[in-house]
């Protein structure tokens, strides 16, 4: 990605019910809770505030999954667009977790606790067990191909594992620190060239 690249606002899916209970979700059809369709719409009227009149000028794009799609329309219905007029991207859907999926951490340090160590040492490359799993580094390449594939200034909705990724590739920090970072439902991600970084309300 060079400082030419289109402007990208970024926007991570509101709270699940599995988020709250600290669950694996990957790929996952779970839905927002009343928390999440509360954070999508408060997205949706930041950037209302943020593109003003401008929201035409931007391709809107979404992870497939359910909770991405949920945000999505109500960001859209914030800025007073057609709800179901975007596209998705198989490409933006969250890490897999394979066989971990629907568990919590500490379910998982209670039956494989070999297995949790494993991940603690190396989180960016560790493989969960499960035939469609996924590394942060694996998922991170087809990010990569995504957003070498942007033209126009865009507003995505995607997941935290996604976001961890564009940190890495944007921003080239450490693997293992860009495995940990935090990824806020409530808050939006700009993307301009190379720079990235959350972005303070202005509502």
């Amino acid at each position: 990605m060079n400082a030419s690249s289109p402007l990208i606002y970024v926007v991570r899916h509101g709270q699940t019910d599995w988020n709250a209970e600290a669950r694996f979700q990957g790929g996952r059809n779970i839905p927002l809770n009343a928390t999440g369709q509360d954070q999508a719409t408060h997205n949706g009227l930041v950037l209302k505030s943020i593109l003003n009149q401008h929201t035409t000028d931007f391709d809107f794009v979404s992870s497939p999954l359910m909770r991405a799609r949920e945000t999505m329309e109500r960001i859209r219905t914030g800025l007073d667009m057609p709800a179901s007029d975007y596209r998705v991207d198989e490409r933006l859907i969250e890490v897999s977790f394979g066989d971990w999926e629907g568990h919590t951490l500490e379910e998982l340090e209670r039956d494989v606790p070999n297995r949790v160590a494993d991940r603690a040492v190396d989180k960016w490359n560790f493989l969960p067990p499960g035939d469609n799993a996924e590394s942060y580094e694996i998922m991170s390449w087809r990010i990569s191909a995504w957003l070498n594939e942007v033209a126009c200034p865009s507003v995505c909705v995607c997941h935290g594992g996604v976001i961890r990724a564009l940190f890495r590739i944007i921003a080239g920090i450490d693997g293992q620190v860009a495995a940990d970072l935090p990824t806020p439902q409530d808050q939006i991600l700009k993307i301009e060239g190379n720079k990235i970084g959350w972005i303070t309300s202005p509502i």
